[in-house]
């Protein structure tokens, strides 16, 4: 009888690769397991640091306020991609008429931006906006101006000087023939609160724009805004180009002035062709809130009591108030006139056009006239408190000389005040809702709303 196979080699033969087999598994389960923790931990300090630059600690109430631009790290990767978005840039900046121009407006959700985008896109040039809709002032206006800019067919990106990669990829996209440059931290009282919005906006800001412009082929003819602030100090009337303007009484005003030396130093070196132009107190329908003639109408409306200053020795305060449509009308003329920069490849190719221009009204009129006309205007009372100017940058009197804008361009303001204001009050009581208030025969059925002549 055969013995039975001895099964004792395979056995332990089994067992043996068993155990090969957890201990391969464990080392298997072990490694992946320090895979998944570390790219965990990969995915963790990214996202903190995305965060970290997307939402900085907030400030101390000690902090002077902050600006908010909605802007953050991957803005130019979100909106600077797509086809949709880049046939949305060419449309918007397509001109339609014959040798028409190509025109980035950089703060075209702001007031006089969204007048001239539409002056322009008018008469056939093409637009394209740029804008942040930071919160200075109420960004529900600025996003109503946008959705009036979009039935014209102007499209507006939303993105900050600041952002290289979007400005570079827009003028990859388009061969922008101009730039019309208003975007700017406004106003000169609030500059007391936040300066640093003020440096990051009209000096970086206006210093990346050129950059970016300067490397462009071909380079653009660049149109932007100054302010009548430069001229600070200055006591010789009317204000002329010729006078000095190295006496700023505000921060505002000093990073104008440092834009009109900058603009000087990229016009000497590389070429570009540069226009300033010096605004002598802008209003109108779709006006800014933070301008007198603005909030003098709300708290008008509202019974709220309003200041109105007076000098130190007991002079009435007054302004040249310059109705939106002749600005719009002043640079409209300024990018017609403006030669091409003649620079390539960031050189110098030969000299290139360099001017600066006030654009105001020629008449100045005290606030208290101002206020006046709003009374009759709104059919109520203002209740009027009559203080001392305090020492927050103001100045006490602007008065434009306009004679070197209407010998290159033919620059004339042709809107007095009343009719101005009347403009505007019938736009603030239609678009607020409250035209109830006003007495219906203020307005002359002619009276437009929304564009500029």
């Amino acid at each position: 009888m055969a013995s039975p196979p001895d099964t004792s080699k395979t056995t332990k033969l089994e067992r043996y690769n068993s155990y090969i087999r957890r201990v391969n598994s464990t080392k298997l389960m072990a490694a992946s397991s320090k895979l998944l923790f570390r790219a965990t931990l990969l995915i963790a300090l990214v996202l903190i640091f995305f965060f970290t630059l997307n939402y900085p600690p907030l400030s101390s109430s000690d902090n002077p306020p902050h600006v908010h631009t909605h802007q953050n790290f991957l803005s130019s990767a979100f909106y600077g991609s797509g086809a949709s978005w880049e046939k949305q840039v060419r449309h918007s900046s397509t001109p339609r008429r014959p040798n028409g121009f190509s025109v980035l407006v950089t703060g075209a959700g702001g007031f006089v931006g969204t007048h001239c985008s539409l002056a322009l896109k008018k008469r056939g040039d093409g637009v394209l906006g740029l804008d942040n809709f930071n919160d200075y002032y109420d960004p529900s206006l600025k996003r109503a101006r946008q959705a009036l800019l979009s039935k014209h067919e102007i499209f507006i990106v939303e993105g900050d000087l600041n952002d290289g990669p979007l400005l570079t990829k827009l003028f990859d996209i388009v061969p922008f023939t101009h730039i019309l440059h208003l975007a700017a931290q406004a106003g000169v009282r609030y500059a007391m609160q936040n300066p640093q919005s003020y440096i990051r906006s009209n000096i970086a800001g206006f210093v990346n724009l050129l950059e970016i412009a300067k490397a462009a082929d071909p380079q653009p003819a660049i149109v932007w805004a100054s302010s009548s602030s430069v001229y600070g100090l200055n006591t010789e009337n009317p204000f002329s180009e010729l006078h000095r303007t190295d006496q700023p009484a505000s921060l505002y005003a000093a990073t104008k002035k440092a834009g009109e030396e900058i603009a000087h130093t990229y016009n000497h070196i590389y070429g570009l062709s540069l226009t300033g132009l010096r605004f002598f107190t802008v209003y109108g329908p779709w006006g800014r809130p933070d301008m007198a003639y603005f909030f003098f109408t709300k708290d008008i409306l509202q019974g709220k009591p309003i200041n109105i200053y007076q000098t130190q020795d007991d002079k009435e305060v007054a302004r040249d108030f310059t109705y939106i449509d002749d600005v719009v009308k002043g640079c409209v003329g300024a990018l017609d006139t403006a030669e091409k920069s003649t620079g390539s490849g960031g050189k110098k190719r030969g000299p290139a056009q360099l001017r600066i221009y006030n654009l105001g009204n020629t008449s100045p009129v005290p606030v208290g006239r101002l206020v006046g006309i709003l009374e009759g205007l709104l059919n109520v009372k203002a209740k009027k408190h009559i203080i001392k100017m305090p020492r927050n940058g103001d100045v006490p009197y602007t008065h434009a000389n306009v004679s070197l804008a209407y010998r290159d361009f033919g620059y004339k303001p042709t809107t007095d005040l009343a009719t101005g204001l009347r403009k505007f009050v019938k736009w603030y009581v239609t678009y607020y809702g409250i035209q109830t208030r006003v007495k219906k025969e203020t307005f002359k059925s002619s009276d437009r709303l929304g564009e500029s002549d």
